[in-house]
Formats: C-alpha cells, sequence, structure tokens
C-alpha cells in the first residue's frame, strides 16, 4: 500500500502474486484440527447437563437413533465413514448421482400435478382447471380416469383440448380401464399431430394384487404388452408400466421394503415385457417408478439415490445397455404422513418432501394438496401445491446444482446402508417366488404389518411426533369444508394407513360428545413448580381431543378437592415437580378420591399412593387418552 493509500500495479494484479500463493488453501487454518475425541467430550458434557450421565466413550452411542430398517444413524459423520463405494457421475452407473448427466440443471423436475374429479364432473369446468394449472407453472398432469374414481375415459379428449401432450407429459391413473384410457391418450396425440410424446400409460399388472378388487383380466395384460411395443416403435420416452411404491409405503413398510418390493415389482413387469418379445433394453425403459417422499427429507433423499443403484445392478445382470438402466422416478409426497386435523402443517410436510424429491434425483414430483384428506381440493390449494415446486425450482433454484448431496458423509453412508438392506428385501422377495407370490401368499403383507406395528407403537408413544395432532393440537381448530373426494373402495389389497389416525379417531370421538370431555388438573405449589409438566399434560390430552381445566395451584388438598368437585369431572392430573410430590401428592391424591375422583393421574414418573397411572414422556399417549374417554362417557 503506498503512503497516498492507493494500491501499487503489483498489488492490483493477482498474477503478479501467484507464485506467492500457498499451495493449499486451508479455511480456518488457524485454528487447530478438532479431534473426534474432543467432540465426544463435548456431547458428554451437554447431555450431563441435561441430566443423562455418560462417559465419552459412550457419548456418541447416545446420540444414535436406529431406523425401522435396522440401519443405525450416527450423531456424527467424518470421512473415515463415508462407504467405500465408487457412485460414479450424474448420468452415468451406477446412477446413485442422478439418471442425467445434466441432472436438473436444464429443465428442472417435472411439476407433475394430480387431478381426481369426480365421475360425474362438469368435463368443460374441469378441462378449464387443467388449462389453469398448466398456465401457471404445472408442467406434467396427472389424470385419475374412469375406474380409479375419475371422469369416465371418453371425456379424456375434451379434458386435454388444447393442451400439446408433446410438450406437457400426461400420466394416466385409470385401474381397470387402462387399456380404454391409454388407447385414448395415444389416439389424442395422433389425431392432433403431437410428436412423440412422454409421461406415462399407467398400467400396473399387481393393481388387484396391491389395491384389491377383481382379478385383472388377461385382456388389461395383452394390451399392456401392445402398449408397451407401441411405444417402443414411435414414443421412446413414453413409459407404459408403472411399478408402484406407494401401495407398500401406505401399508406401513419402512424405505428398504419399499424399495424392496418396487424393485420386485420392477422386474415381474420386465419378465411380462421380455416374454412378449421386447428387447432387453426397450423393457427397461418403458418402466417408471413411484416412490412416496416423506418429511424425512434425508430418508427421501437417500432413498431416491438408493433405488437408481439397485435398478442398475439389475440391469447389468441383465445385459440392458448403460443408459437403458437410468431408473424413472416419480416422486409423491406421502399420503400416509398427511393429516386431516390441523391440515395447514400439511404444506410444510410437502415442502421438506419435495426438497428431498427433488434434490435426491426425481424426474417428475407430485405435491398432494394439503387438504387431500378433508375431501376434494379446492382451488387455493391445488395452487398452494404447484406453487410449493415453483419456488423452490425458481426462487430457491434447487435445481441449479447437479446432486447437492452426493459427497456428504452421512448421504452417502445413509444411500449406501439402505441400498444394501433394500437388496436384501429385494432378493428374499425374488427367491420366494417373486412379488406376485409374496403378495398371494400373505408373506410380504406380513412383513409390512410388524414394521407398521413398530411405527404405531411409536406414534402412540408421541416418540414419532405428528405436529398439529399428537403434538401441539389446536383443541378449538375449525377445519375447511371441501366436497366429497371420489372414494374407489375394494375388497382386498394392501392396508391404507396414515400416520395421525390413531389421535385423529380419537379427537372424533371427543368431538361427537354432547359436551367437550375434560380433566381436571390439579396444579400442586408455585407457577413455576407446575408449569412444565401442567403444560406437558395440556398438550397431551389436547392430542385426544379432552379439554383441560386448571386447578387453583397451591399445596391446600381440600381447596383443590373442591375446585375439582366444581369442575364437574371424574379425572384427575396431579401436576408439578417430584420435590412438591414428595410433600404433598400423596394428601391431594387421597382428598381427589374423598370427592368423588374415579380416575388419578399424575405428570411424571413418580410413585405415589392413590394415583392410577402416570403420565410421562415416552408413555402410551393413546392408551391413556382412550382410558380416559371411556371413564369420561361411563360417568354420563
Amino acid at each position: 500500500m503506498t503512503s497516498g493509500g492507493t494500491r501499487s500495479a503489483a498489488e492490483l494484479d493477482p498474477g503478479s502474486q501467484l507464485d506467492e500463493s500457498p499451495e493449499d488453501l486451508t479455511l480456518a487454518a488457524e485454528f487447530d484440527d478438532p479431534t473426534r475425541e474432543q467432540w465426544r467430550e463435548l456431547v458428554a458434557g451437554v447431555l450431563a447437563k441435561s441430566g443423562r450421565e455418560v462417559s465419552p466413550e459412550d457419548a456418541e452411542a447416545a446420540l444414535a437413533t436406529v431406523t425401522d430398517d435396522g440401519i443405525t444413524i450416527a450423531g456424527l459423520y467424518a470421512a473415515e465413514d463415508a462407504p467405500d463405494v465408487d457412485t460414479g457421475v450424474p448420468g452415468l452407473p451406477p446412477f446413485v448421482r442422478g439418471a442425467r448427466l445434466e441432472g436438473q440443471v436444464a429443465e428442472g423436475w417435472l411439476v407433475r400435478q394430480r387431478h381426481a374429479f369426480p365421475p360425474d364432473t362438469d368435463v368443460a369446468e374441469a378441462h378449464d382447471i387443467l388449462m389453469a394449472e398448466l398456465e401457471n407453472g404445472v408442467s406434467s398432469l396427472w389424470l385419475v380416469l374412469g375406474d380409479a374414481g375419475g371422469p369416465p375415459v371418453d371425456a379424456l379428449p375434451r379434458l386435454l383440448e388444447g393442451v400439446f401432450v408433446d410438450l406437457a407429459p400426461v400420466a394416466l391413473d385409470a385401474a381397470r380401464d387402462t387399456p380404454a384410457a391409454a388407447a385414448a391418450l395415444l389416439r389424442f396425440a395422433e389425431e392432433n399431430g403431437a410428436g412423440a410424446i412422454a409421461g406415462s400409460l399407467g398400467y400396473d399388472p399387481l393393481l388387484d394384487r396391491t389395491q384389491g378388487g377383481a382379478a385383472l383380466e388377461q385382456d388389461y395384460t395383452d394390451a399392456l404388452v401392445d402398449h408397451a411395443k407401441q411405444a417402443a416403435a414411435s414414443h421412446p420416452q413414453l413409459r407404459t408400466v408403472v411399478a408402484d411404491a406407494l401401495p407398500y409405503h401406505r401399508a406401513g413398510g419402512s424405505d428398504a421394503q419399499e424399495l424392496g418390493a418396487a424393485l420386485a415389482a420392477g422386474v415381474h413387469a420386465l419378465r411380462l415385457l421380455a416374454e412378449a418379445g421386447l428387447e432387453t433394453d426397450e423393457a427397461f425403459q418403458r418402466i417408471e417408478f413411484r416412490f412416496a417422499a416423506t418429511a424425512d427429507q434425508f430418508a427421501t433423499l437417500a432413498k431416491l439415490r438408493a433405488a437408481r443403484r439397485c435398478w442398475d445392478r439389475i440391469g447389468e445382470v441383465s445385459g440392458a445397455d448403460e443408459q437403458a438402466r437410468a431408473m424413472h422416478q416419480h416422486a409423491v409426497t406421502s399420503p400416509a404422513m398427511i393429516t386431516r386435523r390441523d391440515p395447514w402443517v400439511n404444506m410444510l410436510r410437502a415442502t421438506v418432501a419435495t426438497v428431498g424429491a427433488g434434490l435426491g434425483g426425481a424426474a417428475a414430483v407430485t405435491v398432494l394438496p394439503f387438504d387431500s384428506e378433508l375431501g376434494r381440493p379446492d382451488e387455493a390449494a391445488r395452487r398452494l401445491a404447484r406453487n410449493t415446486q415453483a419456488l423452490l425450482l425458481e426462487e430457491s433454484h434447487l435445481a441449479h446444482v447437479i446432486d447437492p448431496a452426493g459427497g456428504s458423509w452421512y448421504v452417502e453412508s445413509l444411500s449406501d446402508a439402505l441400498a444394501q438392506k433394500a437388496w436384501e428385501e429385494f432378493t428374499r422377495i425374488e427367491r420366494d417366488g417373486g412379488i406376485v407370490a409374496v403378495l398371494d401368499d400373505g408373506s410380504l403383507a406380513a412383513r409390512l404389518d410388524a414394521i407398521w406395528e413398530q411405527r404405531a407403537t411409536r406414534l402412540a408413544r408421541r416418540q414419532d411426533p405428528i405436529t398439529g395432532v399428537s403434538e401441539f393440537p389446536n383443541l378449538h381448530e375449525e377445519l375447511p369444508r371441501r366436497e366429497p373426494a371420489p372414494d374407489t373402495p375394494h375388497e382386498g389389497g394392501l392396508p391404507r394407513r396414515r400416520y395421525a389416525e390413531v389421535f385423529e379417531h380419537l379427537r372424533d370421538r371427543a368431538d361427537a360428545a354432547a359436551t367437550r370431555p375434560s380433566v381436571f388438573l390439579a396444579t400442586l405449589g408455585t407457577l413455576a413448580e407446575y408449569t412444565a409438566r401442567a403444560s406437558f399434560t395440556t398438550n397431551l390430552f389436547h392430542a385426544g381431543g379432552v379439554a383441560t381445566i386448571d386447578g387453583p395451584g397451591g399445596t391446600d388438598p381440600q381447596e383443590i378437592a373442591t375446585a375439582f368437585r366444581d369442575a364437574g369431572t371424574p379425572v384427575a392430573v396431579i401436576a408439578s415437580s417430584d420435590k412438591v410430590y414428595d410433600q404433598h401428592a400423596a394428601a391431594v391424591a387421597a382428598a381427589l378420591r374423598d370427592a368423588g375422583a374415579g380416575r388419578i393421574l399424575l405428570a411424571g414418573k413418580k410413585d405415589v399412593d392413590g394415583v392410577d397411572a402416570t403420565l410421562y414422556a415416552g408413555c402410551d399417549a393413546a392408551a391413556v387418552l382412550r382410558d380416559t374417554l371411556d371413564e369420561l362417557e361411563g360417568q354420563r
């Protein structure tokens, strides 16, 4: 720097100082490299402050969690934790890093909106809705028709009037009417001068086994094959068969079970097409996979990466060309995670799920509207669904980086572990005779049920919290009213489960009462002493639609008993600190019993005379609520 405050020519020319630059630019080089041992010591210290004493050697294990698939999620991932696996580059085998060389950078993923209009809908009105969707950000249409619970197949030309189907791919969902719907779409494309089209014809050869109903006729399979051959000849980007993983997800299955079953479904489709004479490469290119995207964005991301790796391996063994082995993925925000209660939170769940799906490399993403469990989504809900994707694509620029999760030690480790577990499930299905055999003999359903029971236990205990339902519920919410959605009940198939069902059923039961069920909250001591457990108790009971009536506080048993008697409920909950419990809880419990309490609970893990049960983090909240409602209904 010269004395006048201006820089010299050498200082202004970065090239003049290149020789003086360090070979390695290490960020935060002035700090010592932290060690794993130091991190463990810090973790042990933090846990000690929360009342959990662990040694530094055990600190890492204390933070670990285990998924339903038996995969351990660690609290820390470093370079040495990354799997020794070649993930390749985007667009090349094993396709872990994406199915396309350019990733999503060029065009982003397809914004595929699902439309399930009622069978008796005004077709002109439905057409206007579809055109408005395409004008406002949707780039692919998912149409429910015919037997799937939508308008008749012959309405398809009117629904698509003016739609350039070679630019906006159409995915069909017509169940047993798929042959007619597929023929109608191909005819529409030809009559309107469209070139080669993409999208999906929506054939699912496992439809009857996963979704129930009458067995598929041979005509269905024959049409599937004929349209696959037609697509191979004239529409190379048109997928004919859907290997649909949503039924396994909705039945409560784990990520690995969802993947393994989907892979087996894909292999089943390959065999059908190969036996009909399609070349191996053409058979691979006719299949689209549909996966659930959940609010666990890293699990979603890893699931899509693992799926591509496994499918590439199947393709390699089958002798398919490298590019034919690239899995085409359609991700749908999980219908199992959608709630009827506090449905607005579904917008947040869907946003996180879409992030995982987009970053995971899905070719098409569908965001189910937040009110889809309440009935037919309205215009605002559809707009929010499509704008969720528009925001992530256009404002957050999620598609501007190729495989942004690549190199993350956590994501790479999770992707590898999930691929291994999925492969185990897939090979087990194949050893047992294939996907048809395990669906017919019930063995796959039994494994799905076993995982669901584990999940259901965690849900009931609020260890898997559901915001707005099992945690932080709004007892006085007013739900939006929606027109009934098309319903296509079928006997058989896999069960359709939602995570929030157990608490929503309890809320419905409480709401059906002539007056709101309530319990008395016997708060002991000072505000500071009882607030934490009183809040915990209120939150728990509101999850079941049960109101809480606050007591007067203090420690006078008779004053508390009088307030209980005035509350007009037979159930009381004592809430305070352990120290106060030692001095006053037994006396208060006795006074409550004398005042007519039929059931007395205590907030906290404390053994107190006269108390029927305790409430604590991890207790079976659903059972507590059921027992409470039983008690209250028995007193009416």
